[in-house]
């Protein structure tokens, strides 16, 4: 003991200790871990090992582009309107915003409003008065990877917000994303929640036409057709609304399921400028409708009595308990720029994962048994000592994983296995030092000394080339081989603490505590 500091001593002790509290809750079942605090928990398994649900999703980039052709529509016409410009044709065909200006005095104001009007479009002026508005194919690219990422975030606030254990939501390609829900075994109620786009906006009534005039094309321009919500609860079928949005969803700051007269609701409130834009509305068309539309269909078009300036309010409906805390969430966790399509949908069965753990926990106690007692038969009482330290490593590589809230799958079983037979391989290369410095004659603790000093480049570099591979299958893979990279690196590390000096402050130890007279690896 007399060859090391007291510090390192500490250390080793309190490192040790550390590592079997925070390793220990993975003995415990699952309920039972649940009762402790959240800075203590075992490592979560993947969907491989408890089973779950796989589901890969398509953004739809190609409705983002619409949406955006559909708003410019609606600003050119309430801008021309606005200017008192003469226009008809306008419309959108294609990727392309059209409009003819109908006097020719009126053109070049025409031209300049309409280059003002969104930077990425670009303006083709005709002689005839016609005049296209067409984004750029860079600006179109950058909506649609917005829309992407955009849409990954809201997928995980709103996987998050149903309290699912370590979901992983990932990009795949440029339009796609992976969910896995490990522990989910019927993911229908999650489709139908991703599958909602969420967006909630609140329009005027348009009183200028019945919707029976509508259905039959006469749709007043600036008006579009909407189906009802409430249809089979006696409400008319279709609604005229304006297209013009009074106020946006995206404006909402939260939304909750409450009740009002023994009914399930939903209760809204917006930001400063959302309750700004929802209190001027209700008082500049007081006795007028307004439309509550989500995803393009009318949930109810209350009359407006009287303005309504707290910036908050409530959607009723015939909602259920659960329907209303769905749509509460779906709004908190906001709108999907784009709709999601489920491309491909998997059910990995508990049995599959019981039998997954099974195989490599019998692997793993397999591999370690061999291991332990290959090292005694070789290296008796320094062997004994190695997978002491083997097991710490095993011990503290676990409280790592657990402290980080890492997600164990096979391949990260793998990396264990691979780890705890590069813990000893480093004993080995020491023990095998030794022996040779005994053998041309030096002391025991000079042999010793000599075998730690003289095998830790080897091991170093070993360790080195090792974790960089790992750093490799990090970057350049995805999900399971990103789990056998993260163990195997943690592993290689906390083996090379436990090789290089826990071993060595027990050798050191026996040896000086038994004052051997030769190593026993002769």
């Amino acid at each position: 003991m007399s060859h090391f500091p007291k510090w390192k001593i500490i250390v080793v002790v309190l490192t040790s200790l550390m590592g079997i509290v925070f390793a220990a809750p993975n003995l415990l079942s699952r309920e039972q871990a649940d009762q402790l605090p959240s800075w203590l928990q075992p490592v979560s398994l993947g969907l491989d090992l408890q089973g779950g649900s796989y589901l890969l999703l398509e953004v739809d980039t190609g409705y983002v582009v619409r949406e955006q052709l559909t708003t410019l529509v609606e600003a050119v016409r309430s801008g021309l309107r606005k200017e008192k410009i003469k226009y008809s044709e306008l419309g959108n065909k294609g990727d392309v915003v059209s409009v003819r200006v109908m006097d020719a005095e009126d053109r070049s104001r025409a031209r300049e409003f309409l280059r003002k009007l969104d930077g990425d479009a670009s303006l083709d002026a005709r002689d005839d008065g016609l005049m296209v508005l067409k984004y750029s194919e860079e600006a179109v690219k950058r909506r649609k990877m917005s829309a992407v990422e955009q849409s990954l975030e809201i997928v995980r606030r709103r996987i998050d917000e149903l309290g699912t254990r370590e979901p992983s939501i990932q990009r795949q390609g440029e339009d796609r994303i992976v969910v896995q829900l490990p522990g989910v075994k019927d993911p229908d109620r999650i489709k139908v929640l991703l599958g909602k786009t969420a967006k909630l906006t609140f329009h005027l009534l348009d009183d200028s036409a019945t919707p029976e005039e509508a259905a039959k094309g006469r749709v007043p321009p600036g008006s579009m057709l909407l189906p009802s919500a409430e249809k089979e609860r006696g409400f008319p079928e279709t609604y005229v609304v304006r297209k013009r949005i009074e106020v946006g969803g995206d404006m909402l700051v939260d939304s909750k399921a409450t009740f009002n007269e023994g009914r399930p609701v939903v209760s809204f409130r917006f930001n400063t400028v959302g309750a700004k834009k929802f209190g001027d509305a209700t008082r500049d068309n007081a006795g007028k409708s307004l439309a509550i539309v989500l995803d393009e269909k009318v949930i109810s078009a209350p009359r407006i009595n009287e303005p309504i300036l707290g910036g908050s309010g409530i959607i009723s409906g015939s909602f259920t308990v659960q329907q209303a805390q769905d749509l509460s969430l779906l709004l908190r966790a906001g709108a999907l720029p784009a709709p999601l399509q489920v491309l491909e949908e998997r059910t990995v069965g508990p049995d599959l994962g019981a039998d997954s753990i099974k195989a490599g926990a019998v692997a793993s106690l397999l591999g370690l048994i061999l291991v332990v007692v290959l090292m005694i038969l070789i290296y008796g009482t320094f062997g004994l000592l190695a997978d002491i330290a083997m097991v710490l490593n095993l011990i503290l590589l676990l409280a790592f994983l657990s402290m980080l809230g890492a997600t164990l799958t096979l391949p990260g079983i793998a990396g264990i296995v691979l780890t705890m037979g590069m813990a000893v391989d480093a004993n080995v290369l020491i023990y095998e030092r030794m022996r040779e410095e005994q053998r041309n004659g030096r002391t025991v603790m000079s042999a010793m000394q000599a075998g730690y000093d003289r095998a830790f480049a080897t091991i170093f570099d070993a360790h080195v080339t090792t974790l960089v591979a790992a750093a490799l299958l990090f970057q350049f893979g995805t999900g399971p081989v990103r789990g056998f990279a993260v163990t195997l690196s943690i592993g290689l590390l906390v083996s090379l603490y436990t090789a290089v000096l826990v071993n060595r402050i027990l050798v050191f130890s026996w040896v000086s505590w038994r004052r051997l007279k030769s190593l026993p690896l002769a």
